[in-house]
């Protein structure tokens, strides 16, 4: 038996001698071949993705976020219009009190950064920080309690509450998250038929509305400026009765107020709220922001939002001022619908 193991271990070792001659002398593939082989490396962990072309790993590669790199899928810039790192927006979100982070609906990449920042954010404070999103109306609040304390099944939650068409690829994500870590997550906005209520017969038609109808939209009777610049220009653009004239800019406002009031309810004086929402409601500093400073000036917002260009490398200056942090995508980015 002894005879016949060293009869393998010489046979195994003449057979690797020879692949290894063999593939230096014709050029195939041995392991130190290997880096001079490949071209480009895909890295993908679970939600993150970068690129490396055909360059040795050192200490100086840059980061995902640096505009040098080719290719990004974004780039993140300041108010001012300067080039900014995620590690700031980060930084800075951990001195705010809410976070306002602004949308644009389809876009992968906004839905991508919304669940990174909830984690690196829960890394830091933990059951502290509190979510929040204007894709679920207030008269939903029991639906989705019930389903982050395990009361209910998913089917049931998917099956009764009001879920945006894009739930399952862009907010799913934030809800499990938060059930799996027990935070809290509330549905700040206005249920769809009291908008629409506003939208034909103005803000006087939510007079009429019950007690218990009224516990779900901001406290009557609604602060409302006309001139703000993000109103106006919805008003500009209702142009035409049937797109329902001056009452629009009033729906619009009162979905504004309803999650400010709701944002401003559930803050926590040593924790964080992250919201969720298009970018059009805290565009410039209005919208929610306006409301949640009217409801109190003291409170500390940050201001994310999201904008398409061609090209990403050079901000747009007409968006100075948008947003605390802007993110910019290029405009030929993959839709989530």
């Amino acid at each position: 038996m002894r005879t016949f193991y060293l009869c393998c271990l010489i046979v195994m070792a003449s057979l690797s001698i020879s692949f290894s001659i063999e593939a230096h002398s014709t050029n195939k593939y041995s392991k130190w071949d290997v880096p001079e082989i490949i071209d480009f490396i895909v890295v993908s962990p679970a939600n993150n993705a970068s690129v490396a072309s055909n360059a040795p790993v050192e200490n100086n590669v840059p980061s995902p976020y640096d505009p040098v790199i080719d290719k990004p899928a974004y780039i993140l810039y300041n108010a001012k219009g300067e080039p900014a790192r995620y590690s700031e927006l980060v930084e800075r979100s951990l001195r705010s009190d809410v976070i306002l982070f602004g949308e644009l609906h389809n876009n992968p990449i906004s839905h991508w950064l919304q669940l990174e920042l909830t984690m690196d954010l829960h890394d830091q404070i933990g059951e502290h920080l509190r979510l929040g999103a204007e894709m679920f109306e207030a008269d939903n609040q029991i639906l989705l309690d019930e389903y982050l304390q395990n009361l209910i099944t998913e089917r049931n939650f998917v099956a009764e509450a009001k879920l945006w068409n894009n739930y399952q690829t862009d907010y799913k994500p934030l809800v499990e998250f938060a059930r799996e870590n027990g935070l809290a997550f509330i549905a700040t906005n206005i249920p769809r038929r009291y908008a629409s209520l506003v939208h034909r017969e103005g803000f006087e038609a939510l007079d009429s509305l019950s007690p218990a109808a009224k516990s779900y939209i901001a406290p009557l009777p609604i602060l409302y400026d006309a001139e703000l610049p993000a109103y106006k220009a919805m008003l500009d653009m209702a142009g035409m009765p049937a797109h329902g004239g001056e009452n629009l800019p009033k729906a619009q406002a009162i979905k504004d107020a309803t999650m400010a009031h709701f944002i401003s309810k559930n803050i926590s004086r040593n924790g964080i709220f992250l919201h969720f929402h298009g970018a059009y409601h805290s565009n410039h500093y209005e919208g929610i922001t306006w409301y949640l400073r009217q409801l109190d000036e003291t409170i500390d917002v940050v201001t994310i939002s999201t904008i398409e260009q061609v090209d990403i490398h050079g901000f747009n200056p007409e968006h100075i001022g948008l947003a605390d942090f802007i993110i910019v995508v290029p405009k030929n980015m993959t839709k989530t619908y």
